[in-house]
């Protein structure tokens, strides 16, 4: 049979019917990867913690607008969307680890159904596969379990792109305006998820675009109402913060972009090979078990010379290259590198895989159904295995039990957590943030080095009846005491001494 007539055999879009059950066992799979030991593990610091400390400090104020880690710390490093994800779910399931982790296993199911409808454009015959690929991949499975935000970037910027390539890569002249307004409902949400960042594929779309249909063909893209919405969804967080907070426009430019972009201020893997030592693991370890569909893919990747004519046989393949390397590009530029940055890169490397993958995998046969199950098996014991028998000394759930253990949980009303530091980041690392869902209290966190340290420690203990201050290993408790004392509270009580060699002072106001 010519290549050409294979080629078009390959195209052809499925029956409906196999559409649709291909559709549902696409979403039993996510459901299964997604929920199973969901809520079994507890929730691990620093970041884990911080972010449901954050949305309890919402439900429990009420002020949904403020971010923050206590009533006396405000947060605004991240905008607000995963906070009010988080406490809806708690809202609704009640304060514990299910809850919490419900709404990722849910954006991990969504995002595997919105490349399913970038399927539906780009690989018609198997739509489903470039979701399977997603769902199957060791990252995205993983990262599925862990509180974030970049699970939900994730999903926003894939809402972003099913868009864009629907509009982008549909048979109308013009792209359909529903499709672009999904764009920019996707980059909205993207933006009000995690700011700057959540708009990088961006740098992928313009180009693609300008080289495709000229620069009159952004045009198309960047519609007016589209722009409005955008803002609209994305930016009114952002400008009623501001007006309340004066403050806040340097803090973002400063802190938020020039010190992750240009400096290592974040202590986050910064340096000239900073990206090499976080990011090809991730990637290596995070694309199993597609190493052989990448591996086709990089031999068969044109040449410098083939590359003009590749890229206009081929402007799926280019369009999807382009959105994974150039964002991957500013990831390995920027000073500010964590694992989790790279997730949102999975859609395309998904896509990608997919299409490699299209002529080689068939689920109608034995041999290609028993590994899916076998793989799917061992991607379930190992988030049981790390559910169970995972305990590291940054579980908030083991350090709640402990702590219970040293002295009654109802003895005392707040808990204040006094670090040998001076810095608000050693406060935001170290303090047990996450205990404030297992022991229903507010979490302090005191910077003792701190020029504002003794304030700072006496408003937190004048807040509450009684107050459980646990005192860093590194500070003599002797040195703490008078300034507990300096408060004018009624008195200081000595009940712990051995959890973790800190010292535990009950506090009457």
């Amino acid at each position: 049979m010519p290549h050409d007539r294979i080629r078009e055999l390959h195209s052809r879009p499925q029956p409906a019917s196999s559409t649709t059950r291909a559709l549902l066992w696409l979403i039993c799979l996510g459901l299964l990867l997604g929920f199973a030991f969901q809520g079994t593990r507890g929730l691990w610091g620093p970041d884990e913690g911080r972010y449901v400390d954050a949305s309890l400090q919402m439900l429990d104020t009420g002020d949904y607008l403020t971010p923050g880690y206590s009533p006396d710390e405000v947060n605004f490093s991240k905008p607000p969307t995963t906070y009010w994800v988080i406490a809806a779910a708690i809202k609704l399931g009640g304060r514990n680890a299910w809850a919490t982790r419900t709404p990722y296993a849910l954006a991990f199911l969504l995002t595997m159904l919105a490349l399913y409808g970038m399927g539906k454009r780009l690989i018609p015959d198997k739509p489903w596969l470039p979701g399977l690929v997603y769902a199957l991949s060791a990252f995205p499975f993983v990262t599925g379990n862990i509180i974030s935000t970049d699970v939900f970037l994730t999903l926003c910027e894939a809402i972003a792109m099913l868009g864009f390539v629907l509009a982008a890569f549909g048979n109308e002249p013009r792209p359909a305006k529903r499709y672009v307004l999904l764009m920019w409902l996707g980059w909205g949400l993207a933006f009000l998820t995690k700011g700057p960042p959540g708009l990088l594929p961006l740098v992928a779309i313009i180009p693609f675009i300008v080289s495709r249909d000229g620069w009159r063909g952004l045009g198309r893209f960047f519609i007016p109402s589209g722009l409005i919405l955008f803002l609209a969804i994305g930016g009114s967080w952002y400008a009623i913060v501001m007006l309340r907070n004066p403050w806040l426009p340097h803090y973002f430019l400063h802190q938020e972009v020039y010190n992750r972009l240009f400096t290592g201020a974040q202590r986050r893997h910064a340096g000239a090979w900073g990206w090499v030592l976080i990011y090809l693991p991730t990637l290596v370890l995070g694309a199993l078990p597609w190493w052989l569909s990448i591996g086709r893919g990089i031999r068969s990747a044109p040449s410098i010379r083939q590359w003009k004519a590749w890229r206009a046989q081929h402007p799926v393949e280019y369009f999807l290259a382009l959105w994974f390397l150039l964002p991957f590009a500013v990831f390995c530029l920027a000073q500010s590198r964590l694992p989790l940055y790279l997730l949102p890169l999975f859609l395309p490397l998904s896509l990608l895989v997919a299409l490699e993958l299209r002529p080689h995998i068939d689920l109608h046969r034995t041999r290609h159904r028993l590994w899916l199950v076998i793989w799917v098996v061992a991607l379930l014991l190992l988030k049981a295995s790390v559910a169970y028998f995972m305990h590291p000394s940054n579980d908030n759930r083991l350090i709640a039990q402990q702590l219970g253990e040293q002295t009654p949980p109802d003895s005392y009303a707040s808990m204040v957590f006094i670090e040998n530091t001076a810095e608000d980041y050693t406060i935001e690392e170290e303090t047990p943030w996450g205990l404030r869902m297992y022991m229903n209290k507010p979490i302090y966190g005191i910077p003792f080095r701190a020029t504002q340290a003794d304030t700072a420690l006496c408003h937190a203990l004048h807040s509450w009846p009684t107050s459980l201050v646990v005192i860093d290993s590194y500070i003599p408790a002797e040195e703490v005491i008078p300034k507990l004392e300096a408060c004018h509270v009624s008195s200081v009580t000595r009940v712990g001494t051995n959890w973790r060699k800190r010292v535990l002072e009950r506090v009457e106001r």
